[in-house]
């Protein structure tokens, strides 16, 4: 999947030139938490965030006359040149780029132009839907030799049981590095006949613990 299929294309952006009481009241109305930053050629120079503001506005309790920071330039506070993204590139390459640079979004760059921002939480809605972690259904762990061929075999059993997979996910043994664990969700509120085809398949299931269906 790229980037292009999630971002938001309708960014909210301020200039360096705004104040940091027009970042915060723009927050507040569009409750967002990042505004990309854009000079006068419409060139993205920098961003601001909430956790910036908070670093920067004094305390509502504060009485030390410290109310003219709510003038500052958002220049004066911005991260400048802010990690960026492509609409071509692959969400899971922009998963990482957040894991690795612990940021909170990605603006979206493309010929120079700010085309589209991302959010952790657009990642975050984005697995969810990939997994059908928001349909009803039941969540299998099962581990399988790591061979070529072990999903076909495990995916005849679905078959057999007339089961729709909603997702299928493949992490590495930490018990095993032979096998691998294979997460599926699968639309039905009742796995336990494909649980049992597993198990009658040879194959261990870790999840759900079912008492009374054995080998």
């Amino acid at each position: 999947m790229l980037i292009e299929e999630i971002m938001n294309e309708n960014v909210i952006s301020l200039s360096p030139e705004h104040s940091v009481k027009d970042a915060l009241q723009v927050m507040r109305d569009k409750k967002i938490r990042h505004i990309p930053l854009l000079n006068n050629d419409n060139i993205l120079v920098g961003i601001v965030t909430d956790r910036d503001l908070k670093e920067t506005i004094p305390s509502l309790f504060s009485d030390n006359g410290e109310q003219h920071i709510y003038d500052t330039k958002l220049a004066e506070v911005m991260t400048q040149d802010p990690i960026i993204g492509h609409p071509m590139d692959f969400v899971e390459e922009a998963a990482v780029t957040f894991y690795d640079n612990h940021i909170g979004s990605l603006p979206i760059v493309s010929n120079n132009k700010l085309v589209g921002i991302i959010t952790e939480t657009d990642l975050l809605y984005k697995y969810i839907e990939l997994t059908g972690a928001h349909q009803p259904g039941s969540q299998l762990e099962v581990r399988v030799p790591d061979v070529p061929g072990i999903l076909f075999e495990v995916s005849k059993i679905f078959h057999e049981q007339k089961s729709n997979v909603l997702s299928v996910l493949v992490y590495p043994d930490k018990e095993n590095e032979m096998s691998k664990i294979l997460v599926i969700r699968v639309k039905t509120m009742n796995p336990l006949t494909i649980i049992q085809g597993l198990k009658d398949s040879g194959f261990d299931v870790l999840w759900p613990n079912v008492p009374g269906i054995t080998l």
